[in-house]
């Protein structure tokens, strides 16, 4: 472990983010997410890299769970403990995807201004963070990450946005976690009507960060929209179009999505393409 943390000080940070981002154990992958983003604040890492950019089918992640199609999710139900393990272990999962989305972002989009690494390697650290703290309460339940299935759909989103930036921060961000601040208030309230204090503690601190990290993406999508001329609005109503076939589900949580910086229109558009 030390000789691959030394590898990482000496490798550029989209390199070093690859390394992070193709670790399958989950301890170690936060472990050199946590050491990359110290070197890169230091200023240890430089930007670029001789290395070509690949796709990548699947990140590193452990051997369970075994990743099935949505519908084969186990239950949820927050009568017994076995149910709001799942739910628990279902959220643990999104942010264990969310690492990864964040480290993909840093080794695949090269030239980018340093303050766009910066905000993508904080995004990962935080997602790390949610990821613990969750894993932890899970194994109070007594369970462990893994012990239920989980689904692919972020990561299938990165791959199908991986060949644009401006694609990612529409679609990933914008789209597929900013449906977790609609749906989150709903999730809290479960957990407050059975008492799982602590759950809920996890999921307010959760919350406060992910208004931040689609705020960030909101924000360099705009970058990325000014920078070649195109219209933030238009331009996000063609990729929903494109890429989102079945539609963008409501309700929303209209207070925290205008905190993450989207505007009346776009909000708008969403309300009107969810009622389709």
């Amino acid at each position: 472990m030390s000789d691959v943390i030394a590898t990482i000080s000496s490798r550029s940070v989209h390199d070093a983010a690859e390394v992070c981002l193709m670790e399958h154990d989950i301890e170690q992958k936060i472990t050199l997410t946590n050491t990359l983003t110290e070197h890169f604040q230091k200023g240890d890492l430089d930007i670029g890299s001789n290395m070509a950019v690949r796709t990548i089918p699947e990140p590193g992640r452990p051997d369970y769970p075994i990743l099935v199609a949505p519908r084969e999710l186990s239950r949820r139900s927050m009568r017994d403990e076995a149910g709001r393990a799942a739910l628990v272990h279902a959220i643990a999962h999104i942010e264990f995807n969310a690492i990864n989305l964040a480290l993909d972002v840093v080794y695949r989009f090269r030239d980018q201004p340093r303050a766009f690494y910066a905000d993508w390697l904080q995004v990962a650290q935080e997602e790390a963070c949610h990821f613990k703290l969750l894993a932890a309460h899970l194994n109070k339940l007594g369970y462990a990450y893994g012990d239920f299935p989980g689904h692919n759909g972020l990561w299938e989103m990165a791959v199908e946005t991986d060949y644009d930036v401006l694609v990612r921060m529409a679609l990933v961000p914008r789209v597929m976690e900013a449906r977790g601040l609609d749906v989150t208030p709903g999730i809290m309230a479960k957990f407050e009507q059975v008492g799982d204090i602590d759950m809920l503690k996890i999921l307010t601190t959760i919350q406060r960060d992910e208004v931040g990290h689609v705020e960030i993406g909101t924000r360099w999508y705009r970058y990325f929209c000014a920078q070649r001329g195109w219209s933030a609005l238009e331009t996000f109503k063609q990729l929903i179009e494109k890429h989102m076939k079945g539609g963008v589900s409501g309700p929303y949580d209209t207070m925290r999505r205008k905190q993450a910086g989207f505007t009346d229109d776009e909000l708008e558009y969403l309300e009107q393409a969810g009622a389709r």
